[in-house]
């Protein structure tokens, strides 16, 4: 099976204190988050930080779908709970279009290509 890799950006709020229990969550993350991450297709997820910025890699299955993501979390009250605790940390990166928390990134370059 052909998967799909996504990259995303996000930011944030640039504070010692917010990005270690931001860190802290995440190290625990609630088991439903985590199985709805899978239900939609998702077969791995994994987010980097440097200071305030957040780097999330993301493997789907290849009929994944962005648009199906958001109403199955629309749908899921513990998603909208986990969202909402999050965006007490979470910033939009400064070019994000209104509304948008993760930014989609534009792979430049792919060693295995060239």
């Amino acid at each position: 099976m052909k998967t799909k890799k996504y990259v995303l950006a996000c930011d944030l709020k640039d504070d010692v204190a917010l990005i270690k229990k931001y860190e802290d969550y995440h190290r625990e993350v609630w088991p439903e988050i985590i199985n709805s991450i899978r239900n939609v297709g998702i077969l791995n997820m994994e987010i980097f930080r440097t200071g305030n910025r957040l780097v999330m890699v993301m493997e789907t299955q290849p009929d994944f779908s962005f648009e199906r993501k958001s109403k199955a979390d629309e749908q899921n009250p513990k998603v909208q709970e986990w969202e909402n605790l999050m965006g007490q940390y979470q910033q939009a990166v400064p070019w994000a279009k209104p509304g948008e928390k993760w930014t989609l990134m534009d792979k430049i370059f792919d060693l295995a290509n060239t």
